[in-house]
């Protein structure tokens, strides 16, 4: 009867076991497909601004990127005279806020924007790791 009894929660454990392998495949691959930006998504960018910036720049320039359109926080670093925002791609992109920016208010600035090396090596997980061969077997399917 022990013996039985055994089998019966082995058999089972295994079942789960595959049952929950099945829904970890499932949801890895539902999180890592690439999808197009919604009404929620955010991104963010990044200005470095060419010439000497004080605090009362810094909040001159905040203030200007509050009231455009679709844009949701900003950060101003007087002393390494950079900016960064985030903003809603659906209402506006960063590439014309830059363009605006630059006209409105006579910075000499420039939008950065990460290589394809620097957006690979700035993922945490090392391409030799089980997770990372997991993500690229789901990303290939």
């Amino acid at each position: 009867m022990r013996n039985r009894l055994f089998k019966k929660v082995a058999k089972w454990a295994t079942i789960a076991v595959i049952l929950l392998t099945v829904v970890l495949a499932v949801h890895i691959y539902m999180v890592t497909r690439p999808t197009p930006p919604g009404e929620h998504t955010r991104i963010m960018a990044r200005i470095d601004i060419k010439q000497p910036v004080n605090q009362a720049d810094a909040e001159k320039i905040t203030n200007w990127f509050y009231q455009q359109k679709g844009v949701d926080h900003v950060l101003v670093n007087p002393q390494s005279r950079i900016v960064v925002f985030t903003f809603y791609p659906i209402k506006t992109n960063a590439t014309a806020l830059t363009t605006s920016f630059i006209a409105s208010l006579h910075y000499n600035a420039q939008r950065v924007i990460a290589s394809k090396d620097d957006i690979a090596s700035g993922c945490p997980v090392s391409n030799t790791s089980i997770t990372h061969k997991v993500y690229n077997f789901f990303k290939n399917i």
